[in-house]
């Protein structure tokens, strides 16, 4: 186990700095002069001699693998430089982002898994009856669904509508519970529903293999309560390898949340992650990928560190 986690830690090191090197360099390719984009655009009326003392006061004039190197060493620092078209750290902005974007992708997760799981549990014990074509056709109706479409859709029906939830802002969990679930209920259910179609097909595949086997049909033919062999033995098996699938979807859930962010104006990494786009703020959007790919990244670790300690078949190799 311990040889597992050595190869593992230093897999999820080798591809954070190969991620850093493509970063900066898809920026630079992006962003080629960014010193203009900063004094103004193509509009600006900075003289030459302006845009040079610009680009030398931010270390845009230097060699491009000395500008890497000086922000690799910040990075050990944890300085992620300042945004372009805001006073205030790339660091401190995403510090001041990143909770409602955590917040939103883990709502959107444990419903996703209800719904996924329950769907693909039902139709796997009732493979080939109607049921399991009406989860088979809910997983597809909702894998269907594209996030903005589903957003528009239900602000429509329970903000315009119905006028039963709000359409759109955030408050604080810490400052108001309730308000703050109000607020993120649709949200949440909309970036949750393609991953419960996932989930759902994922669950209803491992589950019908699990119920073929040897140790599920010893227990059946045992005597033994229907229900206590499918939550003790099959569930249980079968949300082992559905670990990996979470973690296989996590990065899907950052791109999801940019588009959800944006259509119920959450003030999240999502909505950050645009505007720099639009306002060709490089700083910005160069920690954002780093941070959001390095996330990904540990979440990945963690997921096959927490899938080697429960699968015995992982120890033994």
């Amino acid at each position: 186990m311990a040889w597992y986690l050595v190869r593992r830690v230093g897999a999820a090191v080798v591809v954070m700095f190969v991620v850093s090197v493509l970063t900066f360099v898809i920026t630079r390719v992006l962003f080629p002069d960014p010193v203009q984009a900063i004094m103004g655009g193509a509009e600006s009326t900075a003289t030459p001699e302006q845009l040079r003392q610009t680009a030398h006061d931010l270390g845009l004039d230097k060699p491009l693998a000395l500008q890497y190197f000086d922000w690799l060493g910040r990075l050990f620092h944890g300085d992620l430089g300042r945004s372009f078209i805001g006073p205030i750290g790339v660091a401190s902005a995403i510090a001041q982002r990143l909770p409602v974007t955590l917040e939103l992708m883990v709502l959107s997760l444990v419903i996703a898994l209800i719904i996924g799981v329950l769907l693909g549990v039902a139709g796997a014990l009732f493979r080939g009856r109607w049921i399991d074509t009406l989860t088979s056709g809910l997983s597809v109706f909702t894998l269907s669904l594209p996030n903005f479409f589903l957003g528009i859709v239900l602000v429509y029906l329970f903000s315009l509508t119905l006028g039963v939830l709000p359409s759109g802002g955030y408050i604080p969990f810490s400052q108001d519970p309730v308000a703050n679930l109000e607020l993120m209920v649709l949200p949440a259910l909309t970036l949750s529903m393609s991953y419960a179609g996932t989930f759902a097909r994922y669950t209803r595949t491992l589950m019908l293999g699990v119920l073929t086997e040897d140790y599920v049909l010893r227990a059946h033919a045992s005597g033994l309560d229907p229900r206590r062999v499918v939550v003790k033995h099959a569930m249980k098996n079968t949300m082992i390898p559905m670990v990996t699938v979470v973690g296989l979807n996590a990065a899907g859930l950052v791109g999801g949340a940019v588009v959800t962010e944006s259509i119920f104006s959450l003030p999240g990494v999502g909505t950050l992650l645009t505007r720099s786009i639009l306002g060709k703020d490089f700083p910005m959007l160069q920690g954002l990928i780093l941070v959001i790919t390095v996330g990904v990244v540990v979440v990945n670790l963690v997921i096959d560190l927490v899938y080697g300690l429960l699968d015995p078949r992982v120890k033994v190799s």
